[in-house]
């Protein structure tokens, strides 16, 4: 007997990586699945609909139930259509996995408008598209479950990915608002930043021995460790847990620290930037230091 018999979850960008062990993991917990995945590339370009409908194909090879859809989060009306395809096919709606994401990796001076937005829209407007959508089922029935990925790249920071680093971390706080808003009807949101090979990660460049190294430690990191987490959060073991930032690192399991106040100053009579300058020192060494993923967390994975 599966933790999610009974339970029926959509997992977008389940076509590949990580959302396809997830959604895999997930159906053999005893969930119906709808596997969303556009079949587009790691940049969001490209249409292949095959890819949804080869996840579904495996899951129902080991008994379990599915069913495909290829439509973008990047619109609300075919998140509304992605809700209403697993409340047609399974008669309610559960647990929403926000998955789905591309890449356009660019310095900062050198990013377009259009690989901004791109990535903006698939990730942090994909990811309310979603919540809006299923938000109104779970208010009625008094119980959901979402999940909703962040990255390191937005809560410590990498370079050359402003716009992926933006979305990341908007997802935080959307997840901690539908946390807020969705508690009293039993609604939980958890956030989980992975860390796995995957096609998004592979188009990292490795022009540097740093760079190289990063990537080396990357593929030792399979997308299938991030599947039990996803799917403890999506069980009735994990209703007393919402608002939480998880990590997971091959084998390592963590929870993030989230923004508060560490150090503070006052003056009576106001500040200017004469007294800023003198006081900067009571607080510079409490300054979060200027670093990126690797150097937070530059041991090898446990695997």
């Amino acid at each position: 007997m599966g933790k999610l018999d009974g339970k029926v979850a959509i997992v977008t960008g389940s076509g590949r990586g990580i959302g396809r062990e997830v959604a895999l993991l997930l159906a053999k917990e005893g969930a119906s699945i709808v596997v969303n995945d556009l079949g587009g590339g790691s940049d969001g370009n490209g249409n292949d609909t095959q890819v949804a409908d080869e996840v579904v194909a495996e899951i129902k090879a080991f008994g379990g139930s599915a069913v495909a859809n290829g439509q973008s989060v990047t619109e609300l009306e075919n998140a509304q259509n992605i809700v209403n395809t697993a409340v047609k096919e399974f008669g309610k709606i559960d647990i929403i996995v926000n998955n789905a994401g591309i890449l356009r990796d660019r310095m900062l001076f050198k990013m377009s408008e259009e690989e901004w937005d791109a990535v903006i829209a698939v990730h942090l407007k994909g990811s309310f598209n979603m919540t809006r959508a299923a938000s109104p089922f779970f208010k009625e029935q008094k119980s959901g479950r979402f999940i909703n990925f962040t990255s390191t790249s937005g809560l410590i920071g990498n370079i050359g990915q402003a716009n992926y680093a933006a979305a990341k971390l908007g997802i935080v706080g959307l997840n901690k608002i539908t946390a807020l808003d969705m508690a009293r009807y039993n609604v939980t949101a958890n956030a989980v930043a992975p860390f796995a090979w995957s096609r998004l990660i592979g188009s990292i460049p490795t022009d540097t021995d740093k760079e190289k190294d990063r990537v080396g430690k990357l593929k030792k990191l399979s997308p299938a460790h991030i599947a039990p987490l996803v799917a403890f959060l999506s069980s009735d073991e994990a209703d007393d847990v919402s608002g939480q930032i998880f990590g997971v690192r091959g084998k390592e399991i963590m929870v993030f620290s989230q923004p508060r106040p560490v150090r503070s100053v006052y003056r009576e009579e106001g500040w200017s930037i004469e007294s800023l300058s003198e006081m900067k020192g009571s607080l510079q060494s409490s300054f979060t230091p200027l670093e990126v993923s690797a150097d937070v967390f530059p041991y090898e994975p446990l695997v």
